[in-house]
Order: structure tokens, then sequence, then C-alpha cells
């Protein structure tokens, strides 16, 4: 098994943690987004997107983070990322799909890059991403507030993909110096995954293409 990915790609974070949790170890080959490797022909041969993660496992090459998860949960079932019930699967579901399909997307690489070329400076950018997380946050706090499903984690006791993909974002959202103050269920929740093992170790700064200080 290998996986593709930038330390401090979000979608590449939340696989390293779903791969964390199952125990799982797969060869790790960087692809430094800011120097443009995603889009050399050798890579795009392998992911015509020009996205990371990528994840090989045998012959079968899968692109996009929760898609991975999935099929991670689906090929390995030892520390199920879903709970057991039909409800309780949705909900993280939505929980994570609220991060990767509402947030993530509007601030990753890619569009803040294409904002400048518009000619927006780093202060508005930085007020763009900090507009769309404001929006997005503020929304998943209340779904954990009012949920009486949410634990330790964002669903019961034990991290599931809802928790894989709530961490990365909030990690980018620290590198911008955004305020997560109104948010005090999403910082415990955070608190608590800080403490895991499997988030440890999935921690961009402990990757092997993190730069070393």
């Amino acid at each position: 098994m290998k996986l593709y990915g930038y330390f401090r790609s979000s979608a590449s974070y939340r696989v390293r943690i779903a791969l964390a949790l199952k125990g799982l170890s797969p060869e790790v080959i960087p692809v430094n987004l800011l120097k443009g490797e995603q889009k050399s022909e050798s890579y795009r041969a392998l992911n015509p997107q020009g996205l990371v993660p990528l994840l090989v496992d045998g012959d079968h090459h899968f692109t996009q983070s929760l898609a991975i998860i999935e099929y991670l949960e689906e090929t390995y079932p030892d520390t199920p990322l879903l709970p057991q019930t039909r409800p309780e699967r949705a909900r993280v579901r939505s929980l994570a799909l609220a991060v990767a399909c509402e947030m993530g997307p509007l601030c990753n690489t890619g569009p803040l890059g294409f904002l400048g070329e518009l000619g927006l400076n780093e202060a508005q950018k930085t007020l763009w991403y900090h507009h769309w997380m404001a929006k997005g946050f503020t929304a998943l706090e209340q779904l954990l507030s009012i949920s009486n499903d949410t634990g330790s984690f964002c669903h019961g006791s034990a991290p599931t993909m809802a928790d894989c993909c709530l961490v990365p974002q909030v990690f980018n959202a620290k590198r911008y110096q955004f305020d997560l103050t109104p948010y005090p269920a999403i910082g415990r929740i955070v608190d608590n995954c800080a403490k895991h093992p499997a988030f440890i170790a999935a921690h961009p700064l402990n990757q092997p293409d993190a730069p070393k200080e």
C-alpha cells in the first residue's frame, strides 16, 4: 500500500488519520504541492486530477479522501470509522461532508492561489478564508451541540470519519489565525483527538516531508 500526499494537505491528513486509526502503515510518497509536483506528467499518469491524496492498494488506485476512507472502512473493518446503525452512519457522514465538501474546497491551495491571480492580496485572501470558516464552523458547532449523539468525539466515545475531517480543518484554521474560541464543542473534541495516538501519528509536523527546524 502506498499513500501519495502532502504533509499540510487537509485531504491527505484525513486519510492519514483513518489509516492510523486502523493500524495501517502504507509507504508514504510526498507530493509537494507548492513545487507543483502534483501537475507533473508522472503524477498525472497516476491521478489525472492532479490532486492529493492518492492511495494505491495492490493494483487499485483511489482518489478523493472520503472515498478512500470508505474503501478503508469496507476493506479493513477493524476499528470501525462508521457506527453500526443507518441513522448514526448518516449523521457521521453528514458531519464529515459538511467539512470536506462545504469548507475545505473553498479554502485550499487551488482557490486561494486563483484569488491571488485575480489580484487579491494576502489580507483579502485571509478575509475570504475567515468568512467561509466562520460560516462552516458556526453550523458545525450547532450540529454537534444539539445532538445527544455527540460524545468525547463527533459521535460517541470513539473517533469516526467525522473526526478525521474535523481535525485537519481546525489545523488549517489555526494556520490562518482564525479565532476558534466561539466553538467550544469543536474545541473540546479536537482536544480529545489531540491526545489519541493515531491523531498524533497523522499530524502534519510528524510527516516525512514536513520542514525540519
